[in-house]
């Protein structure tokens, strides 16, 4: 398995309400990243603040057009969805994760534990 690229594939999949954030996140939002929490309603994120829509994708992710590259414009305070991403080959297979490797696909059990270790705390 490769160490991340930021395609940004994962970010770009995710979107329209398919996201949560934990109840202490949304807490921290509201005090110390406000212009975070305006995405915020009634618990759900990535809501537009003006016409109250859930957005179809992450208001936060930034492009380099130049590289085909991704940022996150809030990495240090995403979401625990982002946060924990990737869990499961299997998201990654459907999110087409660049990640991967022909030979994790061979062998999806050995590629599991590989990611596994790999997000380890």
């Amino acid at each position: 398995m490769k160490e991340c690229n930021s395609c940004g594939k994962c970010c770009t999949k995710y979107g329209g309400g398919d996201l949560s954030a934990s109840k202490a996140d949304i807490e921290l939002w509201e005090v110390d990243r406000p212009e975070v929490f305006n995405y915020v309603s009634e618990g759900k994120i990535w809501v537009d603040p003006a016409s109250g829509k859930t957005l179809d994708h992450c208001p936060w992710l930034q492009k380099d057009p130049s590289r085909n590259h991704y940022t996150c414009a809030i990495y240090f305070d995403r979401p625990e969805d982002c946060r924990v991403y990737p869990v499961h080959v299997s998201d990654m297979i459907k999110d087409q994760c660049e990640m991967l490797e022909a030979k994790d696909l061979k062998n999806l059990a050995h590629a599991q534990h590989t990611l596994e270790l790999k997000y380890k705390d």
